[in-house]
């Protein structure tokens, strides 16, 4: 029965995208992200899938000795819940699902319009617009590398308890996509034809459920995995593909202990090899501070909104620094535009908090000691972990343009 639906799946692919290139899309793509015109409001087309499924299984296979090795020793890092390991079927389900402005109240946004994949699938904004132009209170996070975060909470402030969770929330969101409740998708998207044999070959019936969603959603978002940057080729060679001024900037890093809270701490001191996976200073305050000086006193409380303790107040998940060169702007309000502008934050503007950072104790007030130099080298190192396979990879790639 699995090769008939897949077969089936593949028929009726094919059938779509005859029936796409009747019926070309038109106007502009008001997205930025230069990957073609989108679909006409409340038209959206159907998806132009391979013949032969994407290896969405196997995206995990596909790295460094080094990280394979690390991550074998910290299995604690892999969230895949037992119930929902990747498919083939299942990820391409999600992959359409992720890109469907279907999946809006007035066919006007989907996942994809706040994750673009050549931005490491963040937009470019300090705030999105929302199905009604409405803009979303924070910045867009980077949805790559998802499937290795062990504390598995999700948002800025670590509401939703795991990715199966979060998938379905921005669905309901007022302001980003606006739909009036899950059985409403699950009705909308049952009577949309090519959700069929998508929802058979990933499930093994066409019924559409929101678990369902929300399990390839899942399932997708887990296949978006990053290890393919220059730094991660040079993790075989003891990093002989840097340039001294990248080695230097890594070196500050681990000095100024930048990588006790952007990677690992079994790997975070200088003369090692940082996996660059947050795996321990996840943005929770375990007693030690994870606030970074933004501000002395939030107005966004972040983590402590939900919580409400006082040593969780001001602050927020800590974002991934792989390909941290795509994903401007920055902070968890999107307030800087550059890597340079961070680098003056650290630099000098600092600002004294009850739940700084430990990293950054010593330094409240005034700013970690950078020289012109080592802003730019660190800077110069930060663009070695961009993973140019990962924004061009087809699989990731918006199955509607």
């Amino acid at each position: 029965m699995r090769y008939l639906s897949l077969s089936s799946l593949i028929l009726l692919f094919l059938l779509f995208s005859c029936k796409k290139d009747d019926h070309p899309r038109q106007g502009p793509d008001h997205e930025g992200n230069g990957q073609g015109q989108e679909p006409p409001v409340n038209t959206p087309g159907a998806p132009n899938l391979p013949a032969t499924l994407y290896d969405y299984v196997n995206t995990v296979n596909n790295m460094p000795p080094y990280m394979k090795a690390f991550l074998a020793g910290r299995t604690d890092l892999d969230n895949t819940p037992t119930g929902n390991p990747i498919t083939n079927a299942g990820a391409t389900l999600g992959r359409v699902l992720f890109y469907d402005k279907n999946m809006s109240v007035n066919n006007t946004r989907s996942c994809g319009s706040c994750h673009h994949q050549d931005k490491a699938f963040t937009d470019g904004l300090a705030h999105s617009p929302g199905f009604d132009n409405q803009l979303t209170r924070r910045n867009a996070m980077m949805v790559v590398n998802q499937r290795f975060f062990g504390a598995k909470t999700m948002f800025w402030d670590m509401r939703a308890a795991n990715l199966e969770t979060q998938t379905t929330m921005p669905i309901l969101d007022h302001i980003e996509m606006g739909m009036p409740s899950l059985a409403a998708l699950e009705t909308k998207l049952s009577g949309i034809a090519y959700y069929k044999p998508l929802f058979k070959a990933a499930f093994g019936d066409e019924i559409v459920t929101a678990p369902r969603i929300s399990l390839a959603l899942s399932q997708f978002i887990r296949s978006i995995v990053s290890f393919q940057s220059k730094y991660d080729q040079g993790l075989a060679s003891n990093l002989g593909n840097l340039s001294a001024d990248e080695k230097n900037g890594l070196r500050l890093l681990q000095v100024n202990f930048c990588t006790e809270c952007h990677s690992d701490l079994a790997t975070s001191q200088y003369g090692q090899l940082p996996s660059f996976l947050i795996a321990d200073n996840t943005g929770l305050n375990t007693g030690i501070g994870s606030n970074n000086g933004l501000e002395a006193d939030y107005t966004d409380k972040g983590i402590g909104e939900i919580t409400h303790k006082p040593a969780d107040q001001g602050t927020f998940k800590i974002p991934s620094l792989r390909n941290v060169a795509l994903t401007a702007p920055y902070m968890h309000d999107g307030r800087f535009a550059t890597l340079e502008a961070v680098m003056e934050h650290y630099n000098h503007g600092i600002k004294g908090n009850p739940n700084l950072g430990i990293q950054l104790g010593a330094v409240a007030g005034s700013g970690v000691p950078l020289t012109t130099k080592d802003k730019s080298d660190i800077i110069a190192f930060l663009k070695t972990l961009t993973d140019e396979q990962l924004i061009s990879d087809p699989k990731y790639a918006d199955p509607f343009k």
